[in-house]
């Protein structure tokens, strides 16, 4: 009997071990982007990229490692080997494609302008903001579509979106382009947000806000993109995505 329970425990023991067994992944968040991945009072990641991040990392038997990176280097050191996968609200734009994969989208959102309230602005058109001052954040694809579309702006290119609403709130800039959900949360639910309104109409060209937001891997990590891909349905279908959904915004992002 001794025997027979040694042989069972010696079968059994590696179904148990590869139950446990989770794949490290190192996750790049940039950690300035309320309310999809912030710091908070007590410098901890927040954020609904973050919870997305932590429900993809669970249904897909990931052992996942947040690292803080700057925007900027997002992409270059992705491709370099730094970390393995970037959840951090990137757009899949057509340009980001030739240098990354991307999975399936996450969440969609269009671009849209936004002033102070007592701006005399209402007419967003290339023509109209001629010779204003423009705010856009580094790297962004709001970035690449004001200076491909408006050329004849000023334009102060801010690091960080907490930067770049300030300089809108503090009047450095006359008006500035931004993910609409992103500052939807500033404007909702902070005092210094309510300085400030949407102007014209939602943007949504795909050759510069891409398709929605997409988890970025190297080109040739085929295998992680199905699991993640995999997961992704999986959280969509059992409904952990609406309950994080819910508890950031009023509406569905889908």
């Amino acid at each position: 009997m001794a025997g027979g329970l040694g042989l069972l425990l010696a079968a059994t023991l590696p179904l148990q071990l590869a139950a446990q067994d989770r794949t490290p992944m190192r996750v790049a968040v940039e950690g300035a982007f309320p309310p999809f991945n912030y710091l908070d009072a007590n410098n901890k990641l927040q954020g609904f990229d973050i919870d997305i991040a932590n429900a993809l990392c669970e249904a897909g038997k990931f052992e996942c490692e947040f690292i803080i990176q700057k925007w900027d280097d997002m992409i270059p050191d992705l491709v370099a080997g730094k970390y393995d996968a970037i959840i951090s609200s990137m757009s899949m734009s057509l340009e980001r494609r030739q240098k990354v994969a991307f999975t399936a989208q996450y969440y969609t959102s269009p671009s849209v302008f936004i002033a102070r309230k007592d701006s005399p602005i209402s007419d967003v058109s290339p023509a109209a903001l001629s010779g204003k001052k423009l705010g856009v954040t580094s790297s962004t694809a709001q970035e690449s579509y004001a200076n491909h579309l408006y050329p004849d702006m000023k334009k102060t290119v801010f690091r960080s979106s907490p930067e770049l609403y300030k300089g809108l709130s503090d009047g450095r800039v006359d008006i500035i382009l931004e993910d609409k959900l992103a500052i939807y949360d500033w404007i909702a639910n902070t005092k210094a947000g309510t300085c400030c309104e949407f102007k014209g109409p939602d943007l949504v060209d795909i050759t510069y806000f891409g398709e929605g937001a997409g988890i970025a891997l190297r080109l040739d990590d085929k295998e992680r993109l199905a699991r993640l891909n995999d997961a992704l349905k999986a959280i969509k279908d059992d409904g952990t995505y609406d309950m994080i959904n819910a508890k950031y915004f009023p509406f569905s992002i889908q």
